[in-house]
């Protein structure tokens, strides 16, 4: 498949910039920026791209299969594992005796987002790590369970411990000889799991579809789960995005009150007791006991890891829908904004304008920030515009004759709003992130599947995308940087992911990149300080192969690239985190052994190698072995 007209004639370069009648000059000048670098990918010269990005290290060959590899010069240690103690007094791990109690004083299961923050007194060998626990895999964490039968067959302590095992974790760590431990009983080390009390915040707080029987107010709600990806704040908290929730939740969709409801927040085909059990341990978790119990979930979750006895807040301005993540930017006139994708097919990308600047002299006035503004959805055009539709009560078909009497109404509705404003439906929308150097956005498409009953549209153009693929969002320039509050941006697509070799599938990346540097099914992102672009993919697809790959996002060598980790077979690499330092990076590495039926099934019992353990979800540090920094584009 060619790229999309407006952006290549018919010999493959780069079409000129025409000025349309009344298009606003912003769109212009960007337009003619987007075609420039759209153009890098078909003329960049194949001699100056040799050095594969100057990223100063030797790739890894995907043909090493699925086993965990990291590149030459280059070290890996594990930093934590699921069941490994926060505090002193916490059992050892022994997952034979399932104790909720002792796994909410472990470290969680299944880590995915991770966030490295330094403490205030700038210490370079200190800090904290805060990380998401998305869900748990029963059957790899018990003996003697299937996967298809596990919800039923486990016992109700193994259920309440793998809902202890889910939500998030708060440690400090501290580096002695270049060796990142955890410091036991740290005052800032902290669990949230499925039963920790959690604020519902924002314009749908105390909303009547929010209300249950144990929260008559609608404002507070028992835990957080399906945590996936997340962000940082520049007040210094932490977003986690609630990814989903069906999964967690047992009953008949026939016999709610609101199944029209439930269907387009795709729960669909439920099993009894949901696919972990839970519903069999906490009635909440029933949906024909406790009709409301969904609608308190699928919310970007703030926690203040610099503060323990805070709670965690789920800030509802921000919508309602499967949260990837939550990355933040600033406009030029100090307003935060926070970028959010639907990680579902065919479901929507979103950004969120505080309504007030942020405040870098006082943290306690940003402690609420998140709670007004307006939540817009993005429709992408064939010209290469996208234009950002406000999410707001009592504009456009945002009415009480569509249903919408209120803000909170459009909020616990947020996908069927978008719907009405027409927002462009997106193959995955996972990873969303703004380069920090300039402000140019990064989404991570995951792809979506043959039978696209959605149609392709210009941003999404392969029918069958199960490849997954790159998009670059381009702010204008207000002068003073780039304004991400701006109500229309140009866009370009940076990669179609997949094997070029392979007739049909149209696959492109740089033109000099091989067979050893296609990737598909991209989903985390992560700059460094030297601008480069690092890719966790989310497959492993057809080539039975995920990892941690690197690209630079400008110049000659711009979208080729080149693989630096692999992960253990079975396993997804997730949200690298770099130190400020830029000595390493933290990689959760989620779910190994994952596809294996039972226990009884995997051999290798990542990272421990020990047949009487199970494999452990963990956290590991990757730097360089001369204690260089990790990406020296000097190599």
């Amino acid at each position: 498949m060619d790229w999309p007209e407006r952006v290549f004639n018919d010999k493959g370069r780069a079409a000129p910039a025409r000025a349309r009648r009344g298009e606003p000059i912003s769109a212009l000048i960007d337009r003619r920026r987007l075609l420039l670098g759209a153009a890098a990918l078909s003329l960049a010269p194949a001699a100056a791209a040799a050095a594969a990005g100057g990223l100063g290290f030797r790739p890894l060959s995907p043909s090493i299969g699925p086993r965990e590899a990291v590149a030459e010069g280059y070290q890996r240690a594990i930093v934590l594992r699921w069941g490994d103690p926060l505090w002193s007094d916490a059992p050892a791990f022994d997952p034979s005796r399932p104790d909720a109690d002792a796994a909410a004083r472990q470290f969680g299961f299944n880590n995915d987002f991770t966030a490295f923050l330094p403490l205030e007194d700038g210490d370079p060998d200190r800090g904290l790590l805060v990380v998401n626990h998305e869900y748990p895999n029963p059957h790899l964490m018990f003996a003697g369970l299937q996967e298809t039968t596990a919800a039923a067959e486990m016992s109700l302590d193994q259920v309440r411990f793998t809902m202890a095992a889910c939500g998030m974790s708060v440690v400090e760590l501290r580096r002695r000889a270049g060796v990142w431990t955890c410091v036991l009983d740290s005052p800032f080390n902290r669990r949230v799991t499925a039963t920790t009390p959690v604020r519902i915040s924002g314009p749908a707080a105390g909303h009547p579809r929010l209300r249950t029987g144990a929260d008559p107010t609608g404002r507070q709600v028992l835990g957080t789960h399906d945590n996936c990806n997340g962000g940082v704040t520049p007040w210094g908290t932490v977003l986690s995005g609630e990814e989903g929730s069906a999964d967690f939740f047992g009953g008949a969709v026939s016999g709610h009150p609101d199944p029209a409801h439930l269907a387009r927040n795709h729960y669909d085909d439920l099993e009894p007791h949901g696919r972990y059990g839970w519903a069999r341990a906490d009635r909440r978790f029933d949906i024909n006991h406790e009709p409301n119990e969904p609608n308190r979930f699928e919310w970007v979750v703030e926690i203040d890891p610099f503060d323990p006895e805070a709670a965690p807040v789920k800030r509802t301005a921000l919508g309602r829908f499967a949260h990837e993540g939550a990355q933040c930017a600033l406009a030029p006139d100090g307003r935060v904004v926070v970028y959010l994708g639907d990680d579902w097919e065919y479901e929507y990308c979103y950004r969120f304008v505080t309504a007030r600047p942020f405040d870098p002299n006082n943290r306690a006035a940003n402690r609420d920030l998140l709670d007004e503004g307006v939540l817009s959805v993005a429709r992408f055009s064939a010209e290469g515009a996208v234009d950002w539709l406000p999410l707001v009560h009592g504009v456009g078909p945002l009415t009480a004759q569509n249903g919408f009497h209120s803000q909170g109404d459009v909020l616990v509705e947020t996908r069927r709003a978008a719907d009405l404003l027409g927002a462009t439906p997106m193959d995955s929308p996972e990873g969303y992130l703004p380069d920090p150097r300039t402000g140019r956005i990064i989404i991570a498409l995951t792809g979506a599947g043959e039978d696209r009953t959605a149609g392709t549209n210009p941003a999404n153009p392969r029918r069958d995308n199960a490849a997954g693929h790159l998009l670059e969002l381009i702010p204008p320039d207000a002068g003073q940087g780039p304004d991400h509050a701006a109500d229309r941006f140009a866009w370009t697509l940076f990669a179609l992911c997949g094997d070029p070799a392979e007739a049909g599938e149209g696959a492109r990346f740089h033109p000099d990149a091989g067979p050893e540097d296609w990737f598909e099914a991209p989903d985390n992102l992560a700059f460094d300080a030297a601008g480069h672009l690092w890719v966790c993919t989310d497959g492993p697809g057809r080539r039975n192969h995920d990892g941690l790959w690197v690209m630079a996002t400008e110049g000659e060598t711009r979208a080729w690239p080149r693989l630096f980790y692999s992960p253990p077979a079975g396993a997804e690499c997730c949200s690298p985190a770099f130190t400020p330092d830029g000595s390493g990076v933290f990689v959760a590495i989620q779910h190994p052994a994952e596809g294996k039926a039972s226990l009884t099934e995997v051999k290798a019992r990542w990272p421990d190698g020990d047949p009487a353990l199970p494999p452990r979800p963990s956290v590991i540090f990757i730097s360089r072995t001369d204690g260089g920094p990790v990406v020296d584009d000097r190599a």
